[in-house]
């Protein structure tokens, strides 16, 4: 690796173990391996190089989650979106540190203008990803899906014992569904 991804290597540890708010230019310059100045080459600022680390390290979460879906034809979509759920809660506890740093930059992006954009760029991505992953390439299922993981993060960094269960929003979304189906 070269410095600049020995940085982003050393950020995205710091984000695990410290979050983003606690985490200094000195935490990442010691498990970098690199130094200081590194930093401000490659990155700009300490915001800069966090933010990066936290867009990737949130996208390799994502991608972890979708990626161990099963590939079953025979699965039903509410079967696949169940177990979508379930390891995506999964990921909320064994990446906790990541998904909080996801939350703090969220509320650092209304004073960044550049972090919203990237953030932006990101739900773009993700609302893509999810929609093929989960929907047949329909836009209005990554919508709605990525919409509800921002709540369902909150809830479960807030309140994990009383966040929903992977078969409870399947369940509601069914229901939200039949209620708006006139055939139903």
């Amino acid at each position: 690796m070269g410095t600049r991804e020995d940085l982003l290597a050393g950020a995205k540890k710091c984000l695990a173990e410290r979050g983003l708010a606690r985490t200094t230019v000195r935490d990442i310059v010691a498990a970098s391996g690199t130094n200081l100045a590194a930093i401000n080459y490659h990155f700009g600022t300490r915001d800069q190089l966090l933010n990066q680390a936290m867009l990737e390290s949130t996208g390799e979460s994502v991608t972890r989650v979708l990626e161990s879906l099963p590939d079953d034809a025979d699965l039903d979509t509410g079967e696949r979106l169940t177990t979508f759920w379930r390891k995506l809660l999964e990921s909320f506890g064994t990446d906790r540190a990541v998904w909080s740093a996801n939350v703090e930059s969220m509320a650092q992006a209304l004073h960044s203008p550049e972090l919203r954009t990237e953030i932006g760029a990101a739900q773009v991505r993700a609302r893509a990803g999810l929609s093929e992953a989960l929907g047949d390439n329909d836009p209005r299922i990554g919508v709605i899906v990525q919409t509800l993981i921002g709540g369902l993060l909150a809830q479960a960094l807030i309140d994990p014992d009383n966040t929903p269960t992977a078969d409870d929003l399947t369940a509601g979304i069914q229901a939200l569904a039949a209620l708006s189906d006139p055939a139903s």
